[in-house]
């Protein structure tokens, strides 16, 4: 199922997410960044988290962070545990947050994957995004998917 976040209950397992799987693949973050660890609570709490989970009340197997922005959806975080991969959570994930931001009239997508996550990229070229520009400095590349309106 997919379901809003709830800060109590899935909040150290998504960060447990972000330190494990995406802080690794990063150019500009380190596991051992406190500044930065101690930030995901309040980032968190910014934009809107989903989470996917068996049950309402189970921990979460992944989870998507994005912002509205006018009319741009922006994708910031987007995590699902190793053990559960290959089976579309996060694909459901995008799917959903796709299907909000249209509700909220976004008309772009907007989100940055790590040059050293090479899965990701498949997984978003595969979803319609396109890659429109290489930030050397950061070492991600820009991807943007052009959403059309609800049917």
């Amino acid at each position: 199922m997919i379901r809003l976040w709830r800060q109590r209950t899935d909040q150290s397992e998504i960060i447990r997410l972000i330190r494990a799987e995406l802080i690794p693949l990063s150019y500009t973050a380190s596991p051992r960044d406190a500044q930065t660890i101690r930030e995901l609570p309040g980032r968190l709490k910014q934009g809107v988290t989903l989470v996917s989970s068996r049950k309402k009340t189970s921990i979460p197997l992944g989870f998507i962070h994005f912002y509205i922005r006018g009319d741009l959806l922006l994708y910031d975080l987007l995590a699902v545990h190793p053990q559960h991969r290959g089976q579309k959570i996060g694909t459901m994930l995008m799917a959903h947050a796709e299907n909000y931001g249209r509700s909220k009239n976004c008309r772009l997508a907007r989100l940055y994957v790590d040059h050293g996550n090479p899965n990701a990229q498949r997984l978003y070229a595969a979803l319609g995004f396109q890659t429109v520009h290489f930030h050397s400095d950061l070492r991600c590349y820009e991807m943007i998917k052009v959403l059309t309106a609800p049917f």
